[in-house]
């Protein structure tokens, strides 16, 4: 049953996200086929339901405005290149184990974009909704000299079943999500349409579409010129359609209690790809709403995606002919429909309250995006290199703070909360980062500021439990301080060395034992040595400095 609730509502997505990608509508039911089998049989998620999905074909649609017209054969043939290098990519990226450059996209950045590329779809779907000529129809109307007053007026029939379809399945959704109105809004308009002979009044139709199975083609080599056009294109869909089915298979993976495996469902969602390219289809991938209707309809297994594919099948073979009097508006319901949940501005409000500097970047990213549009990938690109950007400032500019004792037992900020220091001539710092090439010259910086301004510490105490991971950089840099500090008569205590920084620090010879370096394993152990010393006594120490070590 979820199978075929899901195969019943992608036969008009397909063909509508199709009309959205500015290819041949059949094009959507066949990329619905072989992707949807080849996924389920290699990836990881077998739940989800792949095919069509608004934001790929907006992409694919903005990639290719400007190379060729739409629907043309040289537009078909640039979409399925898409297809297939994208998904050959993918399919590199995933037995190379990359899954983890999905990382270098943010959750601000990608609901950024995912949001401007929403309203970038209504905007684009509206003129075929009200039955009003299209912004660039309007625009070359203009510039031919016709007057505003000439432009023709909205087809009242097609207003009326783009707004009665939209109504109709908005209401169906809330009301009963699993119910197939899609479908059933699809047939009442196809015959509501030849009763009125609405074709005839000067409506849009879908008209005739190809009956049988796509026939498995390569296509023909466009030329490095313009394949060079696609790159960008090309890293973009990539990357953003498998955001979208990181999306699904999370939830998919939580509800089985399952790791997700990233990598697996690369390889699968870039065969799937590979299959639509040969089947002179767009790039897929995973359908959020189809797949969570699939979970909410009871799906267990990959089955369901089989038994999604015979009605597919089913309707290649008998049900076509039911779409040709169906209107073009109400193909545009049926994506506006879709895209609406993508329309969450109380992100951007929830974003501001946890960072200010983050949601500037969401901010830029939903700008540029509409800005650039058709090509919105600039905006994700731009939106991916400015968070990278932030990112390396705090690895450059890690947190660095002089700690003291405060009441609650815990060492704090010293300035922050009016703390007096750990120790008379004594500099306490806690570096919260790596030890690496992008913070070491912060951390010596530091520590040479601290002296300069107190001549008279003669020791600086570094709590090391926040430093997880140490390279050769801050090893070097390591050393610098120790003998910095020993040639100046000061004294460097460290406190909680991690086994991996110890073990690193210990081959390089920099943990050799002397009076002008201390290690103690746990703060209270260093606390009681330096109180113990304010008061005027010695502790026992260990032959390398300190009471004990971390193991």
């Amino acid at each position: 049953m979820a199978g075929v609730s899901v195969g019943l509502m992608v036969i008009p997505q397909g063909v509508a996200y199709a009309s959205l990608a500015g290819m041949p509508l059949v094009t959507g039911i066949y990329a619905s086929l072989l992707p949807a089998l080849i996924a389920v049989l290699f990836g990881a998620s077998t739940r989800l339901s792949v095919g069509p999905t608004a934001l790929t074909c907006l992409l694919v649609g903005a990639s290719l405005t400007g190379l060729a017209e739409p629907s043309s054969p040289k537009w078909v043939g640039l979409a399925v290149w898409l297809a297939l290098f994208s998904g050959g990519l993918q399919v590199l990226l995933g037995l190379g184990r990359f899954g983890w450059l999905l990382n270098l996209v943010s959750a601000p950045v990608l609901m950024a974009f995912t949001q401007a590329a929403a309203v970038l779809i209504i905007g684009s779907q509206l003129p075929h909704l009200l039955g009003t000529p299209g912004w660039g129809e309007i625009q070359s109307l203009l510039g031919q000299g016709l007057a505003v007053a000439e432009i023709p007026a909205p087809h009242a029939m097609s207003t009326a079943f783009g707004l009665g379809s939209l109504a109709t399945l908005i209401i169906a959704r809330r009301l009963r999500p699993t119910f197939p109105s899609v479908l059933l809004v699809v047939i009442g308009s196809s015959m509501l349409s030849r009763w009125l002979d609405f074709s005839a009044s000067g409506g849009a139709v879908v008209g005739a579409l190809p009956m049988g199975l796509p026939v498995l083609q390569i296509p023909q080599w466009p030329g490095w010129s313009t394949l060079s056009e696609l790159v960008l294109p090309v890293l973009v869909i990539t990357l953003v359609s498998f955001l979208e089915t990181a999306a699904s298979a999370k939830v998919d993976s939580d509800r089985k209690g399952q790791i997700w495996d990233q990598d697996q469902d690369l390889i699968g969602q870039g065969l799937g790809k590979l299959a639509a390219g040969f089947s002179g289809a767009f790039p897929t991938s995973s359908s959020f709403s189809r797949s969570a209707l699939n979970l909410y309809a009871g799906a267990q297994t990959g089955w369901a995606t089989v038994f999604s594919v015979i009605v597919v099948l089913a309707a290649l073979w008998f049900l076509l002919p039911v779409l040709f009097d169906v209107p073009q508006a109400v193909l545009s319901a049926i994506v506006l429909v879709a895209v609406f949940g993508l329309i969450q501005p109380r992100q951007f409000l929830r974003l501001w309250k946890i960072s200010s500097v983050e949601s500037g970047i969401a901010g830029m990213t939903f700008v540029l995006t509409l800005a650039a549009a058709p090509r919105l990938y600039w905006g994700v690109l731009a939106g991916v290199m400015v968070a990278l950007s932030h990112f390396l400032y705090h690895r450059l500019h890690p947190r660095i703070i002089e700690v003291g004792l405060h009441p609650d037992g815990r060492l704090r900020d010293r300035h922050l909360w009016k703390l007096p220091p750990l120790a008379p001539a004594t500099c306490a710092l806690r570096m919260d980062a790596a030890l690496d090439f992008g913070s070491a010259t912060a951390l010596e910086s530091e520590i040479a500021k601290r002296l300069g301004e107190q001549p008279d510490l003669r020791q600086v105490v570094l709590f090391a439990q926040p430093i997880n991971w140490i390279d050769a950089t801050g090893v070097e840099a390591f050393g610098r301080l120790r003998r910095q500090l020993a040639s100046q008569n000061r004294t460097l205590t460290v406190v909680g060395l991690k086994l991996p920084v110890e073990s690193a620090l210990s081959s390089a010879g920099e943990l050799q034992p002397g009076p002008d370096l201390r290690m103690f394993a746990t703060d209270s152990e260093a606390i009681a040595d330096l109180a113990s010393r304010r008061a005027g006594h010695q502790p026992g120490e260990d032959p390398r400095g300190g009471d004990s070590l971390p193991g």
